[in-house]
């Protein structure tokens, strides 16, 4: 009798793929375009390799199963590495991994996207979506905060966005020399600051840990319902499979419940 043919799942395994597009977006962040053509949730992300250097956790930040993008902050030996890398250079990627936005769940919402620096990335794949699939949500808004003007991403997108959603974009600081004429402050600012309640509505928040529990605490002195924020929680992932444990958070792994979670799943979580 003939041997059955055993194979490890395909997301498992790292696959090459090359480099489409480079699109650098500030002084330490970079989004790279990639032929990956695999199905996926916005909100998952994908482990990334350079042979010989090392491998990182990476948010996706499109939506679309034809290609892949991907926004890369150089913070480290990979990352630098990959800002070097060029259109038609090869790198390697497995995944998606995690849970992401539950986006065919909350049709007929209205959106708010509350995303800061960084953190907007994850959230641009559910732009993306809703661009997709317009007809299926109601009104959008965008509150997103970025250190300087020149740390702004998707500056081009941005631009686009405005024309369909209520894009507010605020920044931390303003050099001198500056000619940018939003709001200068928090993006937590904005969102306090802007007249609106719950009926609905679904919010979605993504960005350091300290912006995002400023901006639940508003939401909910703005009578949010728990079942109605949803965060992005970033840890490192090492494997992305739950075997490691360096993602849990209070008996929940990261890379398999989340990396989104809906905020009463959340709330009562501690680190490990």
């Amino acid at each position: 009798m003939a041997k059955k043919k055993t194979t490890i799942e395909s997301k498992f395994l790292p696959k090459k793929v090359t480099i489409l597009s480079y699109q650098r977006e500030s002084a330490d962040s970079f989004t790279i375009k990639v032929d990956f053509a695999v199905k996926h949730e916005p909100g998952q992300f994908v482990q990334v390799t350079l042979p010989g250097i090392g491998e990182a956790p990476i948010s996706i930040c499109s939506y679309s199963d034809k290609f892949m993008e991907l926004n890369i902050r150089e913070v480290g030996d990979l990352t630098k590495n990959l800002a070097k890398l060029k259109v038609g250079d090869k790198l390697f990627i497995r995944g998606p991994y995690g849970k992401g936005y539950p986006m065919k769940d909350l049709k007929g919402n209205n959106v708010i996207i509350i995303g800061g620096g960084c953190g907007v990335a994850p959230l641009r794949g559910i732009i993306d979506y809703i661009e997709q699939n317009r007809a299926d949500y109601g009104d959008v808004k965008l509150f997103l905060g970025f250190r300087t003007p020149g740390d702004i991403l998707f500056q081009e997108k941005i631009k686009g966005w405005g024309k369909n959603f209520d894009v507010r974009i605020s920044v931390d600081k303003l050099p001198a020399d500056s000619c940018f004429a939003g709001p200068v402050g928090f993006v937590t600012n904005m969102v306090k600051n802007e007249q609106i309640d719950n009926k609905n509505k679904v919010v979605f928040v993504c960005g350091p840990p300290i912006m995002m529990d400023v901006v639940i605490k508003i939401l909910k002195e703005k009578w949010f319902n728990d079942d109605q924020i949803f965060i992005s929680a970033e840890r490192l992932m090492h494997c992305a499979l739950g075997l490691c444990g360096h993602c849990m958070i209070h008996g929940k792994y990261t890379c398999l419940d989340g990396p989104v979670f809906r905020w009463d799943e959340l709330k009562e979580c501690k680190n490990d």
